[in-house]
C-alpha cells in the first residue's frame, strides 16, 4: 500500500490558517476547476505543442483522471510522474488531484535506480513516464505496489498502459473527489544531502495557500500572472506551477520541454512573460546570449536552487529591465525573499541579505547551535509540509514536536527583521580538521571580476582528509589562475587556511535533472583533471 502520511503540523494551526483566509481551504482540482468556469478562454498552457485554454486543459484532465480511475487509481493512492515540461504533465498532475489521489513528479533525467528508490518507498501504485517506461517496467517487476505503467509520448511498450487512450477516454461522465484540503496532494523529491533522494508531503492548502501566497506577493497589480518556467515541473521549485500558477492564481504556464539559453529568451520575446522562474545558472547562460536587443518587459525574474552573487543579479537587471528576486526556499518547507523592491547584494552585514519572513508563507525563527557563531534556520507556517516521505528517521531529525522544520541551513534575522542566509551546517570541507562554509568561499569567488559563476567543493585528499577545489566559469574572453584567484580572495578578507587549492575552468557548469548545480559531475571533472 502507500506509505502513510501523517501531518506533523498541529491540526489546530492548520485549521487556524484556512478559517483566516490565509490557506483557500479547497483541494486543488476544485480550484483549478473555478479558474476554468471564471475563465474557459484564458490561456492556461503555452508548450511546444501550441496553447491549450483553461476549458480545454479541464477536458484532457477529466478525460485522464476518468481513465486512471478505470485502471484502479484510487483517493490517497501515490502516483509517479516522469515527464518533461508540457501539456501532459499539468495534465497528469490536475488528474491525480481530481481523483483525490497523492502526485509523485520527478524531473527526467532520474535514472531507473532513483525511480525504483522512490517509487518504492513511497508505494506508489502507478507510475507515468515518457521514454522511460520499459526501465520502469523493469523496476515495477520488483515493486509489490507499482501495478500499472503509463507510457507517454511513444508507442507503448508490451505490459504498460497507453497514456493516448487515457486522453481519450471520456470526460463527460467523470466525477471529482474532494478530498480534504488539509490531505496530501503531492510529494516533492529533493536531493539534500541524503543518500537518497528526499521525499516530502505537501497537503492542498500547503501548495496553494503557504506557497500560493509566497507567488501573490510577487503580483503587484493581482492579474493572472504568464509564467516561464525554465525549471522542471517535477522539481521543488517546479511545484510553484501547476498548483500555484494555474490552480490558485489563475494563470498561464509558459513551458519548453528542454531547456537552452537561446530557446528560453526566444520564448520570453514570443510568449511576453511577466514573470520568469529559473535557477541562476540558466541565467547566467541566457545573459552570455542575451545580445543587445532588448527583452519586453516582465514583472520579475525569480531565481531560487542556489545562491545568487551581486554580479549576476545586477546584470540581470540590467539585461532584462526588470527586479531580480533571490528567493531562499526549499522542498522541506521554508521560503523567503526580498520582494520587487529588494536589490540582491552586499551590505556588508554577515552573509547574504534574504529579506523579512512573511507569516502568511512561514514563520521563521534562528534556533541556537552550539559552538555555532550563527544559529539554524527553523521555519514553520502555512506552507509547512505534512511530513517527510518512507524516511521516519528524517521526521525525527528535522522536524519537532510543535510542528517546526529544522532546515540545517545557518543564520540570523536583523534589527529590521531581515533574515540573513550565513551559510549550512552539512555543506562544509573539513580540511585537515578545520571546517570551511563552501557557502562562504562561494560568495568570495564569485565576487571576482572575471568569474561568472562558481561552485566550491570538497576533494578526498589522503593527508588533509579533503581540500578545497573551485569550479569556474570564466566571463566571456576572460581567464584566470590559481594564483590570481588567491590573491583577490586576501584582499576580500578570506582567511588564507579557506583559500581554495585547486581550480578548474570549465565551460559551464553541470546542472541535475532538477537543475541544480551538479557537484558529483564536478567531483568527477575534478579527478579527471589532477
Amino acid at each position: 500500500m502507500s506509505a502513510h502520511l501523517i501531518d506533523l503540523v498541529p491540526a489546530t494551526l492548520r485549521r487556524a490558517w484556512a478559517a483566516d483566509g490565509t490557506c483557500p481551504d479547497l483541494d486543488l482540482y476544485s480550484l483549478f476547476r473555478a479558474r476554468r468556469v471564471a475563465a474557459p478562454d484564458r490561456p492556461a498552457v503555452v508548450d511546444p505543442a501550441g496553447t491549450l485554454t483553461y476549458a480545454e486543459l479541464d477536458l484532457r484532465v477529466r478525460a485522464v483522471a476518468a481513465g486512471m480511475r478505470e485502471l484502479g487509481v484510487r483517493e490517497g493512492d501515490v502516483v509517479g510522474v516522469q515527464l518533461p515540461n508540457g501539456r501532459d504533465a499539468v495534465t497528469a498532475e490536475l488528474a491525480l488531484a481530481a481523483l483525490g489521489a497523492v502526485a509523485l513528479p520527478f524531473p527526467v533525467g532520474r535514472g531507473p535506480g532513483e525511480a525504483r528508490s522512490l517509487l518504492g518507498r513511497s508505494g506508489a501504485r502507478a507510475v507515468v513516464a515518457a521514454g522511460h517506461a520499459r526501465d520502469l517496467l523493469a523496476v515495477a517487476a520488483r515493486l509489490p505496489t507499482l501495478r500499472t505503467v503509463i507510457a507517454a509520448g511513444h508507442e507503448p511498450p508490451p505490459g504498460s498502459e497507453s497514456w493516448e487512450r487515457l486522453l481519450s477516454a471520456s470526460p463527460a461522465a467523470f466525477v471529482p473527489a474532494r478530498p480534504d484540503p488539509d490531505a496530501a496532494a503531492r510529494i516533492l523529491v529533493s536531493s539534500g544531502s541524503e543518500t537518497e533522494p528526499k521525499m516530502i508531503a505537501y497537503s492542498h492548502n500547503a501548495l496553494a495557500g503557504g506557497r500560493g501566497n509566497f507567488l501573490a506577493t510577487l503580483i503587484p497589480d493581482g492579474r493572472p500572472p504568464r509564467c516561464l518556467f525554465l525549471v522542471p515541473l517535477g522539481s521543488a521549485f517546479g511545484s510553484n506551477g501547476t498548483a500555484v500558477t494555474v490552480a490558485r492564481h489563475g494563470g498561464s504556464l509558459i513551458l519548453l520541454d528542454r531547456f537552452t539559453p537561446q530557446a528560453a529568451l526566444a520564448a520570453i520575446r514570443e510568449h511576453r512573460p511577466t514573470h520568469v522562474l529559473a535557477v541562476p545558472t540558466m541565467i547566467r547562460m541566457m545573459l552570455d546570449q542575451a545580445g543587445t536587443a532588448a527583452p519586453p518587459p516582465m514583472t520579475a525574474l525569480v531565481l531560487g536552487g542556489a545562491e545568487l552573487d551581486a554580479a549576476t543579479a545586477a546584470e540581470a537587471r540590467a539585461v532584462f529591465g526588470c527586479p531580480v528576486v533571490n528567493l531562499y526556499g526549499s522542498a522541506d518547507g521554508v521560503n523567503c525573499h526580498g520582494g520587487l523592491g529588494h536589490l540582491p547584494g552586499a551590505d556588508g552585514g554577515p552573509g547574504v541579505l534574504v529579506g523579512p519572513p512573511d507569516p502568511r508563507v512561514a514563520e521563521i525563527r534562528i534556533a541556537a547551535v552550539p559552538d555555532e557563531e550563527f544559529g539554524e534556520i527553523i521555519a514553520r507556517g502555512p506552507m509547512t509540509p505534512m511530513c517527510y516521505v518512507g524516511a521516519p528517521e528524517l521526521n525525527r531529525r528535522y522536524r519537532t514536536a510543535e510542528g517546526w522544520v529544522r532546515t540545517g541551513d545557518l543564520g540570523t534575522i536583523d534589527e529590521a527583521g531581515r533574515l540573513r542566509l550565513v551559510g549550512r551546517l552539512k555543506q562544509v570541507v573539513i580540511r585537515g580538521g578545520a571546517n570551511i562554509s563552501l557557502a562562504e568561499v562561494e560568495r568570495a569567488v564569485a565576487a571576482h571580476p572575471d568569474v561568472r559563476e562558481a561552485v566550491c567543493l570538497g576533494v578526498p585528499d589522503t593527508l588533509m582528509g579533503e581540500r578545497l577545489a573551485a569550479c569556474v566559469v570564466p566571463r566571456g574572453g576572460r581567464s584566470l589562475t590559481l594564483g590570481g584567484l588567491t590573491d583577490h580572495l586576501t584582499v576580500q578578507g578570506l582567511d588564507r587556511t579557506k583559500h581554495p587549492e585547486h581550480l578548474l575552468l570549465i565551460e559551464r557548469v553541470p546542472l541535475t535533472p532538477a537543475g541544480k548545480p551538479d557537484r558529483d559531475a564536478l567531483r568527477e571533472l575534478i579527478a579527471r583533471s589532477r
